[in-house]
């Protein structure tokens, strides 16, 4: 049986993609995009979330811990992730939810038995299951197996996507997926390489071919001030995005700085510091930018 690695399943979602859905997501993404807001995603393996201020100083995650990678000081827990292996026994043990476990490994029948839950919503609102991370096209069986099922139960399915994977992977999964989400952040290679980590060449591809394949695209553009905002970057999106004929609504998404408390809970840094909140003045700016340029563009999503 096909098994992956997710780590949340989001119930009751409304911004992605048409109605009422159920989102779930993949664990993992090749890209580290500098304004990620969902740091857990980046990783393949799964990773311990910190809760301090929920601690209750109890020591049952200390006792739990085979690995020894828990002590517990004059007023705190000490965690050594160096030698954490990720087991997760930690957070089973603590009763007062200080530590999670970011990525676990599901069936695809675990996952459609939570997605089933959701079909009176889906039914009412025309909406879905929709699959996001991470990148999922980084997990391809276990995605196409997902999608398959879902079909066969007549769900509406999307998929959230950087569009960063294998051309075959998009072939396989074009058939059983009814909208792409798919990102555009930069146009320019080399930038898009130091705030990504990764060229945007296959992106660019992958976005023509799910065009010539006919399947129906929704753009997300994430607006980060100073970054991707400028003329020259919204003018080249706005001439890829005319040639790109299954493109059926463009989504600017402005930054926002609320996974700061993530990046701290994981024992990481926030890469991306000082970047301004666009507010609404802001986005409907970006947007009238755009419509300069023949696009007609949706705040958030």
């Amino acid at each position: 049986m096909t098994v992956g690695r997710i780590f949340n399943i989001q119930k009751y979602s409304i911004h992605d993609g048409p109605g009422i859905r159920t989102t779930v997501f993949l664990k993992g993404c090749p890209l580290s995009c500098l304004w990620c807001h969902n740091p857990e995603s980046q990783s393949f393996y799964p990773e311990i979330m910190q809760y301090p201020k929920r601690c209750i100083g109890c020591g049952k995650c200390i006792e739990a811990c085979e690995s020894k990678a828990l002590s517990l000081d004059s007023s705190s827990i000490i965690f050594d992730r160096d030698r954490c292996t990720f087991c997760g026994c930690c957070a089973e043990a603590c009763y007062a939810k200080a530590r999670e476990l970011a990525g676990r490994d599901m069936t695809v029948t675990e996952v459609m038995a939570q997605i089933e839950k959701d079909t009176v919503f889906y039914e009412e609102s025309g909406g879905g299951v929709t699959f996001s991370g991470g990148e999922p096209l980084s997990q391809p069986d276990f995605l196409l197996e997902l999608l398959s099922q879902c079909k066969k139960g007549e769900y509406h399915t999307a998929v959230d996507t950087s569009g960063y994977g294998a051309s075959e992977t998009i072939k396989a999964i074009s058939g059983f997926t009814d909208l792409f989400l798919y990102d555009l952040k930069l146009m320019d290679d080399e930038k898009h390489i130091k705030y990504t980590g990764v060229s945007n060449k296959l992106i660019l591809e992958n976005l023509r071919l799910i065009s010539q394949l006919g399947n129906r695209i929704y753009i997300r553009v994430p607006v980060i001030p100073g970054i991707n905002d400028d003329e020259e970057n919204l003018k080249a999106i706005s001439r890829f995005i005319q040639g790109t004929p299954s493109v059926e609504q463009v989504n600017l998404l402005p930054y926002h700085n609320i996974a700061e408390g993530k990046y701290s809970r994981l024992g990481k840094q926030s890469r991306l510091a000082d970047i301004p909140i666009p507010d609404t003045g802001y986005m409907d700016s970006v947007a009238d930018k755009l419509l300069e340029y023949g696009i007609k563009a949706k705040i958030g999503g």
